[in-house]
């Protein structure tokens, strides 16, 4: 891990530091995606940065990981209509039924570069 936060110094294994260099940028909101990958050391990574006001204040890394990103929710509906709980006239006043509603979660976004690094990688879903 000391390699890929730049705390490493040696360049004794590879033979030279690495690198981000990203190969797609996307913008979401206020979430930013980076994706790039390093073939040579079978490293492919995704970087999400939530920017507030021009300044990065959250940073998530995946590495050899594939990414799909959603969109959380209905844009046209407000928060409080998203998830309900109210009584069912079958079931005794005392006891509410909790009502779950389904949420629409579409995919805006998936990472195309962890193939690249010849092996299996686990997948991960990142809300926005």
């Amino acid at each position: 891990m000391r390699l890929l936060t730049g705390a490493d110094t040696s360049s004794e294994k590879v033979g030279k530091s690495f690198e981000f260099k990203p190969e797609v940028i996307r913008a979401f909101g206020s979430v930013v995606i980076a994706e790039g990958c390093d073939p040579t050391r079978s490293i492919s990574w995704v970087h999400a940065w939530t920017v507030t006001d021009g300044i990065i204040t959250q940073v998530r890394e995946y590495f050899n990981t594939s990414l799909t990103v959603t969109r959380f929710g209905n844009q046209n509906q407000s928060e409080s209509s998203d998830y309900s709980c109210s009584s069912s006239s079958s079931s005794s006043p005392s006891s509410p039924k909790a009502e779950i509603t389904p949420v629409h979660c579409p995919s805006v976004w998936e990472s195309s570069l962890s193939n690249r690094v010849g092996k299996s990688v686990p997948g991960l879903v990142l809300a926005i």
